[in-house]
């Protein structure tokens, strides 16, 4: 699934290598945490998983493919298969649930009865179904976090990419958070996530690699986290309550379930990148997949998730739900013809000429 061959990753400017001849697997279907102090190399290696960086030397194998080998326009299509998951959210602010979740659908092309489809069950996934027509700042952090997951797993992705997705929020969203990246991975998508949560990791007992100064000095299976002395010391919360207990417990079972009957053969590779064919109107694809008998939280959880909801009762739905209808004529869809390929693919700071076509 993701293969890294001797990287090594050189910024201009910069007199110390970001990454050192790091080698590393990741097969399908596994959650591997990336940890270590900051600075220590996790994010360049999403990065170029992404292929938003390309290595100094050596190798990044990606879904069968070698990214440095991709030219500009495929890698638009290349990154059809990844969704990415950040610290700061990065939604549309004057845009609804619905608008920020649809745009990653649209800018690929996507036919108007396939976004209303998968839409409602992307946001049914991560617990917001009702709330499609809130703007961002009527949401909570934790639900702006989800509303961002749930764009990064709309088109459906192999893979998974996670940086510091609970650098931003609270002990008891973060837990949720966790549960709900749980619950995707169970479904079959590949998850990495780069984090300071020690907490998590240790409880989790997923495969850690761990980096120093751009070096792999650990690789392990069902690891904890390891040295904490490069973390920031943060105040710790004194009492987590019921709630954060049972979404934790939560959390834990699943990934006991994940662990006895997770498929982690080989990848086929992915096919030479070709023009997409036009979207046909009716073109329906199989939902997203969704746990239906994985361990939920306690009542007290859902209480507890009541109250936390600033403005508006919870509608949280049954993970195993396949989502709820709304009316399309209801929703009006982002108008993104105006936006340059830069815009439309979320790299705000990069040229339109760089990025290439998106087609």
């Amino acid at each position: 699934m993701i293969r890294f061959e001797k990287v090594s990753k050189r910024y201009r400017g910069t007199s110390k290598p970001a990454l050192s001849d790091v080698e590393f697997d990741v097969q399908r279907g596994e959650f591997v945490f990336l940890v270590g102090a900051s600075g220590s190399g996790k994010s360049s290696c999403l990065r170029l998983i992404l292929r938003e960086d390309t290595a100094s030397d050596g190798r990044v194998v990606v879904l069968g493919r070698d990214v440095r080998g991709l030219s500009t326009r495929k890698v638009p299509y290349f990154r059809r298969h990844i969704g990415s998951v950040f610290q700061d959210f990065r939604l549309l602010p004057n845009k609804t649930v619905f608008q920020n979740v649809a745009f990653s659908l649209q800018v690929i092309g996507s036919s108007r009865a396939f976004i209303q489809q998968s839409v409602p069950e992307a946001l049914a996934l991560v617990g917001l179904a009702g709330k499609e027509k809130r703007l961002p700042h009527e949401l909570s952090g934790g639900e702006q976090q989800r509303v961002a997951i749930a764009r990064a797993i709309v088109n459906r992705p192999q893979i998974l990419l996670a940086d510091e997705p609970t650098g931003n929020l609270d002990p008891g969203t973060s837990i949720d958070i966790m549960q709900l990246l749980a619950r995707i991975n169970a479904g079959g998508t590949t998850v990495v996530m780069a984090t300071h949560e020690a907490g998590f990791v240790d409880q989790m007992q997923r495969r850690v690699i761990e980096l120093s100064g751009g070096v792999v000095v650990r690789d392990e299976r069902h690891g904890g986290y390891g040295d904490t002395s490069g973390l920031p010391v943060l105040t710790p919360e004194t009492v987590k309550g019921a709630a954060a207990t049972a979404a934790l417990t939560a959390v834990l079972e699943l990934q006991k379930q994940i662990a006895s009957s997770g498929d982690t053969g080989p990848v086929e590779p992915l096919p030479e990148p070709v023009e997409p064919p036009a979207p046909q109107p009716d073109a329906v694809l199989p939902p997203v997949a969704v746990v239906r008998d994985a361990p939920v939280a306690s009542e007290s959880v859902r209480a507890e998730e009541q109250t936390s909801d600033a403005g508006a009762p919870s509608s949280e739905p049954d993970t195993g739900t396949r989502g709820i209808p709304i009316t399309p004529a209801d929703i009006d869809l982002t108008d993104i013809d105006g936006l340059g390929a830069a815009d439309r693919l979320g790299l705000g700071r990069r040229d339109d000429d760089e990025v290439g076509p998106t087609a």
